[in-house]
């Protein structure tokens, strides 16, 4: 990727994750939120996690707006968005 990509997703009500992530509250979970980063940046298998961080939950249904930027060494960095709210960051690395 020579250059930034953007794309939005959703996760809707109905997501096998979400009645265990909480009752009665439910919030899409981290890992979930990062495995459509690393489906979206053509990253499976072996990927580091050198930082992420969780600023503010994402609720079923809310759209994320997630931009990826190139860095340095095969890196890329990561922001996800709701509502022009920042709700997570992170790089994501080769092995």
């Amino acid at each position: 990727m020579s250059e930034g990509l953007a794309f939005r997703f959703s996760v809707p009500g109905e997501h096998p994750c979400l009645p265990g992530h909480f009752p009665g509250r439910p919030v899409v979970p981290g890992v979930v939120l990062l495995d459509r980063v690393m489906a979206a940046a053509g990253l499976g298998g072996a990927v580091r996690l050198p930082s992420a961080k969780f600023l503010r939950p994402v609720l079923p249904g809310e759209e994320v707006l997630v931009e990826l930027r190139p860095l340095e060494g095969g890196r890329l960095a990561f922001t996800g968005h709701v509502g022009g709210e920042l709700a997570f960051r992170g790089e994501v690395a080769p092995p």
